[in-house]
């Protein structure tokens, strides 16, 4: 990926100065901010699915599934929602947004019957996020804000079978999830995002897919796209779901350059921190932390209030273990606005060759 020039040359300087110069952060729940919406069938059908098929796609299946829950869908029959969201998170201090995508690849929205729309999905999840970000701009010229395109872990696993009968089994192969992954990466180039993000990396098979996928695209593309990759500790073992430690996560994906590594999702802020601080002690690139509103309680919801989780990042910040910060699940505007404001003015990690992996 690094023989390449850059897609948005001038969008990539102003990132990189801005890393140098603060913590960024990174906005927080898309699913938390929709569920608060109680939709119900109809209201992720819209009028292009009301029909129980899909009218805006000629020649397309019929969607006889339910629908409720697909909250990647709501980018394109409740756009003016997810807008709303992107805009809440600017609001609240945000340099990042996210796009509505996590699970806008083939093979997971094969689980609605809705796998040719992956592309669509991704392309209209970036524009959402860069209008956002373009407003957000025009009202504060001098902060620049960056769309950020989620390629979330797929619903399949290629490193672990789902039967325990059969452990050789795999539901999908590492081809499949690149064919998959290239048609996401591509969506959300179109779409105009500023940086793609391999998240919530369970497998490092599957983020390798990913990033190789990615190389495709860019090489098809003759250009490239900052890549940000965030894993995802699955418990108190300290290792992802296919065994690998944090600092073993970080070297698996650091030939891809990436602009920043990261930890995200499953566990609150105090249980990652050691996690986080041991990709810090390795990583030669910007790190970053979007942790969960603390862990989940027994109905499966998110209690750490924002006074409680902003802290503790705020200690993250402090001790110069990051570079990037957010929120992941059970977080709204709330925790990101009191996130920024618990690390402004401290200064980031020192990075000593800052954007160098990533160019």
């Amino acid at each position: 990926m690094t023989a390449l020039p850059w897609h948005a040359p001038d969008r990539v300087r102003a990132l990189l100065e801005a890393l140098q110069e603060r913590i960024l952060i990174l906005d927080g729940a898309m699913g938390t901010m929709i569920q608060r919406e109680r939709l119900d069938e109809g209201g992720y059908r819209g009028e292009r699915f009301a029909q129980g098929f899909d009218a805006g796609t000629p020649g397309a299946p019929d969607a006889p599934r339910d629908l409720k829950g697909n909250n990647d869908l709501l980018s394109l029959t409740r756009p003016e929602l997810i807008r709303g969201i992107h805009d809440a998170y600017l609001q609240a201090g945000a340099d990042l947004v996210e796009t509505n995508t996590f699970n806008s690849t083939a093979v997971s929205q094969s689980d609605y019957g809705l796998q040719h729309l992956a592309r669509e999905l991704n392309r209209e999840g970036a524009r959402l996020a860069r209008a956002a970000c373009d407003a957000a701009e025009s009202q504060a010229p001098g902060k620049p804000r960056f769309a950020v395109g989620v390629i979330g872990p797929t619903s399949r696993t290629a490193s672990i079978s789902p039967d325990v009968t059969d452990p050789g089994f795999r539901a999908v192969t590492f081809d499949d999830l690149v064919r998959d992954y290239r048609e996401a990466a591509d969506g959300l180039v179109e779409g105009g995002a500023d940086i793609l993000m391999v998240e919530t990396v369970f497998d490092t098979l599957n983020a390798k897919a990913a990033l190789f996928a990615i190389g495709e695209c860019f090489d098809a593309l003759g250009a490239r796209l900052p890549v940000m990759v965030s894993g995802t500790i699955t418990d108190a073992s300290g290792r992802t779901l296919s065994g690998q430690t944090a600092e073993a996560f970080w070297y698996s994906v650091r030939h891809a350059g990436p602009l920043a590594i990261g930890l995200n999702c499953a566990l609150g802020a105090r249980e990652l921190r050691p996690h986080v601080q041991a990709l810090a002690e390795v990583a030669d690139c910007p790190v970053s932390a979007h942790p969960n509103a603390g862990l989940p309680n027994a109905f499966g919801e998110y209690d750490e209030a924002p006074d409680e989780m902003a802290p503790v990042l705020g200690e993250f910040a402090q001790t110069g273990l990051v570079n990037i910060l957010g929120g992941c699940c059970g977080t709204t505007p709330d925790h990101i606005r009191a996130i920024a404001h618990a690390v402004q003015g401290l200064p980031p990690r020192r990075v000593p060759r800052i954007g160098e992996a990533a160019a």
